[in-house]
C-alpha cells in the first residue's frame, strides 16, 4: 500500500521523516483511512503531503475552518515553524484575521477585490482599531 503523504514526494528537504515530526499525529494514524480520520488530521495529511512536494510556496485557503481549538493551536504553530524556522513562503488565506496575524510576518487586506491594507502584520495586530474596522469593512 501507498503511504497517502509520499504520493507527490520530490526530492529535497521534505520527507516522511520531517513530515512525521512536524505532526507527529498523523504518524500515529498512519494505518487509518482518510476517511477515519479527524478533520484536523485530514488537514495536517494535507499539508504534509503538499510539503512532500517540497514547494518554494504554500497556498493556503482557510486550513483553520471548522477545527477544534486544540488543533487550530497545533497548525498554528505548525504553520509559525514552517514560515519562521523553515523560511517557507505561506500565502494564508483566513477568516480568523487575529490567529493568521500571530504566525504571518506581512498582511494584505483585501476588501471587494482592492487592496485596504497592506504591511506587518504585528503592526495590524497591534492596532486594535484598525484590524477591527478592515474586518467589519470586509
Amino acid at each position: 500500500m501507498v503511504c497517502p503523504i509520499t504520493v507527490a514526494a520530490r526530492a529535497g528537504q521534505w520527507n516522511l521523516e520531517r513530515v512525521y515530526e512536524l505532526f507527529p499525529g498523523i504518524e500515529r494514524r498512519r494505518a487509518h483511512m482518510g476517511n477515519q480520520i479527524s478533520g484536523g488530521e485530514q488537514q495536517m495529511l494535507a499539508i504534509g503531503r503538499a510539503l512532500m512536494g517540497n514547494p518554494t510556496l504554500l497556498l493556503m485557503d482557510e486550513p483553520l475552518e471548522g477545527l477544534a481549538p486544540i488543533i487550530v493551536e497545533s497548525l498554528l504553530k505548525a504553520l509559525a515553524r514552517l514560515i519562521r524556522q523553515e523560511s517557507l513562503t505561506v500565502i494564508l488565506v483566513e477568516q480568523h484575521a487575529k490567529l493568521a496575524l500571530e504566525v504571518t510576518q506581512d498582511a494584505l487586506v483585501l476588501n471587494r477585490g482592492r487592496v485596504s491594507y497592506l504591511g506587518k502584520s504585528a503592526e495590524l495586530l497591534a492596532d486594535s482599531r484598525r484590524l477591527t474596522s478592515l474586518i467589519v469593512a470586509t
